[in-house]
C-alpha cells in the first residue's frame, strides 16, 4: 500500500465521530478516503452531521504518531511479517464484506502470504472444565487436520485451547488458526497467552481492526466477535455458562447465515447450560469433528484425519487404551470423593491415590467444590 493511501485509510479510521456505517457510506459516494477528505462542506453535508464533517476537516488527536507507528510496524524486517488490508483491497476476506458492518481496516500478522481458507470458529468459556479443553483440542485438531482453518478470539480457555489444537493439527501450506484479537497487534492480552500468540504467527494468523497500541478495553471484545463469526462457514459452542459472550457469537453467526453447532454436556454444570440453550433453538448436537463436516457446505465426511482424533464414524481412535475400573466408576459427570467411596468400596486414600496418578496422566480432571471428572479422549 501507498503510504498515502495507508495516512488517508488510517485517518478515516481514526476520526471521531465517524463511524464504520458513515464511513462506508461516504466511501461508496466519493470514493477512496483521501477523495472524501477533498470533498466541499456542501458535498459531505448529504451524507453526515455538522459534527462529523468538522472532525472530517482535521487529522484525529495523534495523527501523527499513530501513523509513524503504523508505518515502523509494517517496516520491521524480523519475523512475522505483517500487512494491513482495507474494503479496497482484493485481498480483503469475501467473508467479512458480506457481513453488515465490515472493518475500514485489518491489521494482519503471520502467514499474510497464505490464502484465507474455508473456515471453522471455536468458542466457549474462559473458565471451561477439563474435559471441555480437552473437547476443544480435540475438535480443532480434526478440523485442521482435514485442511480447515480454526477460528477463535485468542482468550483464556476454550479459545487458546482450540488454537493449540490446530496448530497440532496443522497441514503445511494452510492456515492452521486465526486469532481474532481485541487489541492492537503490538500488544498480546492476555499475556499467558504470548507464547501461543508466536506460534499462531508462525503457522496462522492474527489479526485485529483496532489501531496499534490499542489496549484490552471491554467493549473491543464482543464487538470482535462478529469477525470471528463471520470468517468460519460455522461456528462451534463447547461451553459456555447462560450469559456468556460465546452465545454472542453464535448469535452473530445466525444473523449472517451461518451453522451453530453445541457441544453438550452434564445437565448439573453451568457451563453446559448454554450449551443446551443453543441446542433447543434449533443449533445441531454435535459429538464428534465429522459431525460438523456433514452439515458444512459442499463439504461432507473429512477423509484426512489428524493425530488422536476420531475417525469419520465417529468410533474411537484403537490407540486409546481400555478404561480401569476406576474410570468406569467415574462415568462422565462430575463426582465427589464421597460418592467414589460409596460407588467402588474402596478407602479414601486408596481413591486418592489412584485419582492422582489418573489426573497425572491427563485422564482425569479436578474442578472446583472437590469434585472430579472423566476427561473422555478421542
Amino acid at each position: 500500500m501507498a503510504p498515502q493511501d495507508l495516512a488517508a485509510w488510517l485517518r478515516l479510521s481514526l476520526t471521531d465521530a465517524i463511524g464504520n456505517t458513515t464511513a462506508r457510506r461516504l466511501l461508496a459516494a466519493f470514493g477512496l478516503p483521501a477523495q472524501i477528505f477533498d470533498q466541499p462542506t456542501a458535498a459531505l453535508a448529504q451524507l453526515a452531521s455538522p459534527a462529523q464533517i468538522q472532525a472530517l476537516s482535521r487529522e484525529p488527536p495523534g495523527f501523527a504518531a499513530q501513523l509513524e507507528a503504523t508505518q515502523q510496524w509494517l517496516a520491521l524486517d524480523n519475523q512475522p511479517p505483517r500487512r494491513v488490508l482495507t474494503l479496497a483491497d482484493e485481498d480483503y476476506p469475501q467473508a467479512l464484506l458480506n457481513t453488515e458492518d465490515p472493518p475500514l481496516m485489518l491489521y494482519l500478522m503471520g502467514r499474510v502470504e497464505l490464502d484465507w481458507q474455508p473456515g471453522i470458529a471455536i468458542v466457549g468459556s474462559r473458565n471451561p472444565t477439563p474435559q471441555g479443553l480437552q473437547n476443544a483440542r480435540e475438535f480443532a485438531r480434526y478440523f485442521s487436520a482435514t485442511g480447515l482453518t480454526v477460528v477463535s478470539g485468542l482468550a483464556m480457555g476454550i479459545d487458546a485451547a482450540a488454537h493449540e489444537g490446530a496448530l497440532d493439527g496443522a497441514i503445511a501450506g494452510r492456515l492452521a488458526t486465526i486469532a481474532v484479537v481485541g487489541t492492537g497487534l503490538d500488544r498480546v492480552y492476555p499475556k499467558r497467552n504470548l507464547a501461543l500468540s508466536h506460534r499462531i504467527a508462525a503457522h496462522g494468523l492474527l489479526v485485529s481492526e483496532y489501531p496499534l497500541g490499542t489496549p484490552p478495553l471491554p467493549p473491543n471484545f464482543p464487538r470482535r466477535n462478529r469477525i470471528i463469526s463471520a470468517l468460519g462457514e460455522g461456528t462451534v459452542v463447547v461451553e459456555a455458562a447462560l450469559q456468556s459472550g460465546s452465545l454472542v457469537t453464535a448469535r452473530l453467526a445466525v444473523e449472517q447465515g451461518k451453522d451453530v453447532f453445541a457441544i453438550p454436556g452434564s445437565i448439573h454444570s453451568p457451563l453446559s447450560r448454554g450449551c443446551h440453550a443453543l441446542i433447543k433453538q434449533g443449533a445441531k448436537l454435535v459429538e464428534t469433528g465429522a459431525d460438523v463436516l456433514e452439515e458444512l457446505p459442499a463439504r461432507g465426511r473429512a477423509t484426512n484425519l489428524g493425530r488422536g482424533s476420531l475417525d469419520p464414524d465417529g468410533e474411537p481412535d484403537p490407540a486409546t487404551p481400555p478404561e480401569t475400573g476406576l474410570l468406569s466408576a467415574l462415568g462422565f459427570e462430575p463426582v465427589s470423593l464421597d460418592a467414589l467411596v460409596a460407588r467402588t468400596g474402596m478407602t479414601a486414600s486408596a481413591l486418592q491415590a489412584g485419582l492422582l496418578q489418573l489426573e497425572l496422566q491427563g485422564q482425569v480432571g479436578r474442578l472446583a467444590g472437590g469434585l472430579f471428572q472423566r476427561i473422555a479422549s478421542g
